[in-house]
């Protein structure tokens, strides 16, 4: 059972949950009175939070890191950002992984030349380089990086090391920019949230379980938007710290901001194991603790779970699927009628045989699914087994060398391989569409972190469409065991047989280059012919029109559609070249238009009449001058940018190109209801984009022009209130607003990006 508390609650002796309404039983309970001011800082949170805050202020923190992580996919683009910026070393330990685009299969030469160029900049700046097939990201992090206490921060939104004590954040590039600049993470105090857990897991329920029915619970209420999670309760000892690194990856998926967990002697374990047992402190909120809400989660009541397409929230019990196939399918076929629009079809229910479910493929994987335990649980389950020689197919991909290296030694890999199923190594491509994608029209289950339209290889725009549905890697053995017919692990009896892990470092000793402190600033950085240099942007004018060059009116955006992941991630290194697949999927025509804008903004800024190119310009002068205030706007004064409509965009990865490859192309703006996560609004931000949000639907269509004066009078005083007016065969006034912005973030906005900014900073040094 899961339930979530209306309104804040205490926690007294970590173990006793008060409502904010009873707290006069506190009294009762410890022989005093509470005092919610002193309580609010006795949450683990609270104390990792203000030991790494340089403000002086808890209400506005000013964070700095103790390390940050990057991949093959964003590292390239954020030493680019620095170093533009006048970085000449990473003044803190940054570890450069090569784990999505690990295969360099596709474009030639140029992944792995972005691996050389992330090797040549560890070794000039001071970095740490883990080469291709040697770890996932988070899986490295985990074993060498996380300590009690800790805060790292992530080009990745999975980047949670909660279950080792460490609050940890993916945000886009720009935001570790700002660490490498010895600037700081800047963010009003989060909420923090327990995440009470109490009695133990059953055999054969594991992490993923746990997390898809607590992400099932939390993520369309938005309880724990923005907000810290924090695991606290009896239940967290029931669970062994690899177990709870399942758990704690996926709490990304309830777009809360970090995560954190009790500690405890198996947590000291795991560091003592992998050579850390220094980095153990015993973590736990004070006697009494305030808590914002509380997620109750009675362990023992969870079945095996799967999260149906499109996201990891459209969560079902298994055993709940099976007895009700043809009524939840259905639902499932008409979003995925919707997503498709008309372009491409998907089907469930002709997978239905003699009433039951048959999928496609299977796959474990990454730093959710490729731990330890879970292969281990996996090749126990299908030990003597076939997964059979039809349309099912099985790859496992373990987190890790090291991983790998005890799994051979235990045998666990000949037990997968001789049941049919495949071997390969460390790479997070199952996740994000660029490894095992399934065919088309077909179904894949996998022990991985998303389920995203457009992300396991689907292209909808050119007839192509798959889906995935997450679960846990024992039930994934166990339908393998049966040869793709979905089952739940309940229906094995061989669970919790789980030798001790012993871990090797050999490889990492042999392969990783640990540079941090030893940079050669004479050293050259390494270039392939696709990497290139971020173009040049303009700082944001006083006025501003925008034309808006799409609409989207899903109830949300996910980055995957603002910008495809899987084949495009070869061109992250290319930021002209990555713009060409913006919103390609969801709106193949907007390259197009958003160019089309650019060119008369192009023209402008040198000084050429823009309407020379589109004559439409000069009647929406005429009716700019019109407006009362407005009577000497002038063309050349103000500045032509597209815009982008969403209700609700910036769901899912913490990719900056979701932001950078609208603005490269002339993007000046994003309007929403609201923003998904607040890593996607700091990636438009910090793009030089205005993030606003308006009450309502929108009363304009792609193609109408949007004026909106006075801009950066606005971005100098309030932020409310912003007036802008449609203009077409009448003027008509709309209202706009931006929520809060930090001073810097406001001056990078009207800089027109991070890397003005900062050589702004620098010149008026």
């Amino acid at each position: 059972m899961i339930s979530l508390y209306d309104g804040g609650v205490y926690l007294v002796d970590g173990s006793t949950i008060v409502p904010e309404s009873e707290a006069a039983k506190i009294k009762v309970l410890t022989g005093r009175e509470a005092s919610k001011e002193q309580a609010v800082k006795g949450t683990i949170a609270y104390s990792i939070l203000e030991k790494h805050n340089t403000s002086g202020n808890m209400e506005q923190l000013k964070l700095k890191f103790d390390a940050m992580a990057s991949h093959d996919i964003t590292f390239v683009g954020i030493v680019q950002t620095a170093k533009a910026s006048g970085m000449e070393r990473f003044p803190i330990p940054y570890v450069l992984t090569n784990c999505h685009n690990t295969l360099c299969a596709v474009g030639g030469t140029i992944n792995e030349d972005d691996h050389m160029f992330g090797l040549s900049a560890a070794k000039k700046y001071g970095g740490i380089y883990v080469p291709p097939h040697i770890a996932v990201i988070h899986q490295y992090m985990r074993e060498m990086m996380a300590g009690c206490g800790k805060m790292i921060l992530g080009s990745d939104s999975h980047t949670r090391y909660g279950a080792l004590g460490t609050m940890a954040v993916g945000e886009g590039g720009g935001e570790l920019v700002k660490q490498l600049l010895c600037d700081t993470y800047d963010i009003a105090y989060p909420g923090v949230v327990a995440v009470y857990l109490e009695g133990r897991p059953m055999p054969g329920v594991g992490p993923q379980d746990i997390a898809l029915a607590i992400i099932g619970a939390v993520f369309k209420n938005g309880y724990v938007k923005n907000k810290v999670m924090e695991f606290v309760g009896p239940g967290v000892a029931s669970m062994s710290t690899d177990y709870r690194n399942g758990v704690d990856v996926m709490t990304t998926e309830t777009t809360c901001l970090s995560s954190i967990w009790c500690t405890d002697e198996d947590t000291e374990s795991f560091l003592s194991l992998h050579g850390r047992g220094e980095d153990y402190r015993k973590l736990a909120p004070a006697e009494i603790a305030y808590y914002d809400g509380c997620v109750y989660v009675d362990l023992s009541s969870v079945k095996p779970m799967i999260a149906l397409p499109f996201h990891p929230s459209n969560a079902f019990e298994i055993d709940e699927l099976n007895a009700n196939l043809g009524d939840i399918l259905r639902e499932v076929e008409k979003e995925g009628a919707r997503i498709g629009g008309g372009k491409a079809s998907f089907t469930l229910t002709d997978k239905i045989v003699d009433g039951k479910l048959a999928v496609q493929q299977g796959v474990i994987a990454g730093c959710a699914g490729g731990n330890y335990t879970n292969v281990i649980e996996a090749a126990h389950a299908l030990k003597g087994q076939s997964c059979g020689c039809g349309e099912f197919s099985l790859a496992v991909y373990p987190s890790s060398q090291p991983v790998f290296m005890d799994l051979v030694k235990k045998g666990a890999v000949s037990e997968l391989m001789e049941a049919g199923a495949i071997i390969r190594t460390a790479f997070c491509g199952p996740c994000f569409g660029a490894g095992d994608t399934p065919c088309n029209n077909g179904l894949s289950v996998r022990h991985t972190t998303r389920n995203f339209p457009n992300r396991e290889g689907s292209k909808p725009g050119s007839g192509q469409m798959a889906a995935v549905a997450l679960m846990d890697a024992r039930s994934i053995a166990a339908t393998a065991a049966n040869g793709g017919v979905l089952t739940s692990a309940l229906e094995f009896d061989c669970w919790d047989d789980v030798p001790a892990y012993e871990f090797d470092a050999s490889s990492y000793d042999k392969r990783v280059y640990q540079g941090f402190g030893k940079g050669d600033g004479q050293a050259e950085l390494v270039y392939g012919p696709n990497i290139k240099d971020w173009p040049k942007m303009s700082q944001l004018a006083e006025n501003i029109l925008l034309k808006v060059c799409s609409k989207i009116m899903d109830p949300v955006t996910t980055t995957d559609e603002l910008i495809p992941s899987g084949e495009t991630s070869s061109y992250r290194s290319n930021p002209l070249g990555l713009a060409e697949f913006t919103l390609s999927r969801r709106d193949p025509e907007y390259v197009g238009r958003a160019k089309e804008v650019d060119k008369l903004e192009k023209a402008r800024a040198k000084g050429e009449d823009p309407s020379a190119l589109e004559g439409e310009l000069k009647g929406l002068f005429e009716q700019i001058r019109a407006i009362p205030g407005q009577e000497g706007t002038g063309m050349m004064a103000t500045e032509i940018g597209s815009v982008v409509y969403a209700v609700k965009p910036g769901d899912g990865s913490a990719r900056e190109q979701a932001a950078s490859c609208q603005r490269v192309i002339g993007g000046l703006a994003n309007i929403t209801r609201e923003y998904a996560t607040k890593r996607y609004r700091s990636n438009v931000m910090n793009w030089g984009m205005l993030p606003f949000q308006m009450e309502g639907d929108p009363e304009f269509e792609v193609g109408d022009y949007l004026y909106v004066p006075g801009i950066r009078s606005h971005l100098d005083g309030k932020l409310t209130d912003i007036k802008a007016y449609v203009l077409g065969d009448k003027v008509k006034e709309i209202t706009l607003y931006i929520a809060d912005m930090t001073p810097e973030e406001r001056e990078i906005v009207k800089a027109g990006c991070l890397i003005n900014f900062n050589k702004n900073r620098i010149g008026n040094r």
